[in-house]
């Protein structure tokens, strides 16, 4: 047994001590053995560490201590972060650029579609896919990412212990990214996850990436506490524009109007062949030529979307998703009989 790891996690799975209060001890007592001594550890903790510990090595479950290489460079310097998590599966996973994907459990299928499009699109180049393994768009991402070829794809963040598969209905999706990716825990193994360990979960999924994409999420949804996590730890935010009728779209879009994410129209935001392209152009500024083909054909009269997709020759998918951005963007109204501009 790894008597430096036995008493880091001695510490830790003592009662009221977190992240900050074990750095508070170690910064005063120097090393994680010296401060043991003080926390006044009980037989029974020290049994249940132990056992804990045996059950991990029997399930191929890791400690990884944030000194070690593996651990995930950017949820290092996240303040307070946990100081050892449990990993499952190919741990090289944790070696790569990392891109965040979240959103609500209720997608629609257009937005599972998009999410797992842009997945594999960022598997495939080598960018490993971190999210939480909920149903709904956290599972398109997860999936989306399996899609692409090679292995260390995707990074499941959970809020119960390495082991402790939830929700149930996504057993199958477990064991494919243990095979090709990694599942990845701060709480003790065989831990079962309630309600607070989610929104912690929210945040080291913050953490873990460089950059994080939000699809569909209410405004009042743990996707959106994600999206404040990623801001508050100055990674890079995108959210999926959708129609402002669907209470889905509130949380990307409401983010994007106030400028605190960035509009994400598809993966050639990220990639223009094998190059990346995520910094803005002034073209990009003053929005896309499609988008201004649309603009250009509104004035006070209103136009609706079939006569649009007559005038512009595109098609109604592509109809819709222009005047979204557009609305999003302040340009034009809908109104009765079509869309006027402002």
């Amino acid at each position: 047994m790894d008597k430096e790891i036995f008493d880091k996690l001695l510490i830790l799975r003592t009662p009221r001590v977190g992240p900050a209060k074990y750095n508070e001890l170690i910064e005063k007592f120097g090393s994680a053995a010296a401060a043991t001594d003080t926390i006044g550890a009980t037989s029974e903790l020290r049994d249940a560490v132990a056992r804990e510990m045996e059950n991990a090595a029997r399930l191929n479950i890791t400690y990884i201590c944030d000194t070690d290489s593996l651990y995930p460079p950017m949820l290092k310097e996240i303040k307070n972060h946990p100081p050892v998590i449990t990993a499952r599966g190919n741990l090289e996973t944790l070696r790569k650029h990392t891109i965040g994907i979240v959103g609500t459990r209720h997608a629609t299928a257009a937005g599972i579609k998009f999410v797992a499009e842009l997945a594999t699109a960022f598997a495939a180049r080598d960018i490993a896919v971190v999210s939480g393994m909920a149903i709904g768009t956290d599972s398109a991402a997860h999936r989306g990412a399996l899609r692409a070829a090679g292995d260390s794809q995707t990074i499941a963040v959970l809020g119960g212990g390495a082991d402790y598969i939830w929700p149930i209905e996504n057993e199958s999706l477990y064991y494919e990214i243990l095979e090709r990716g990694v599942v990845v825990s701060e709480m003790p193994v065989g831990f079962m996850p309630v309600g607070s360990n989610f929104v912690v979960r929210n945040r080291w999924i913050a953490g873990i990436a460089e950059k994080l994409i939000l699809g569909e999420a209410d405004l009042k949804s743990g996707s959106m506490t994600t999206a404040r996590f990623a801001i508050e730890s100055n990674r890079e935010l995108w959210a999926i524009p959708s129609h402002p009728a669907d209470s889905r779209a509130a949380g990307p879009n409401s983010l994007i109007a106030s400028g605190k994410a960035r509009l994400l129209m598809g993966v050639g935001d990220f990639f223009d062949g094998n190059k990346n392209t995520t910094q803005k152009t002034k073209k990009e500024d003053a929005g896309s030529e499609s988008e201004n083909d649309v603009l250009d054909k509104l004035g006070t009269i209103p136009v609706s979307e079939s006569v649009l997709t007559q005038i512009v020759k595109k098609s109604i998918s592509e109809i819709k998703r222009d005047l979204v951005v557009l609305e999003l963007r302040g340009l034009i109204k809908k109104v009765d009989g079509g869309y006027i501009k402002l």
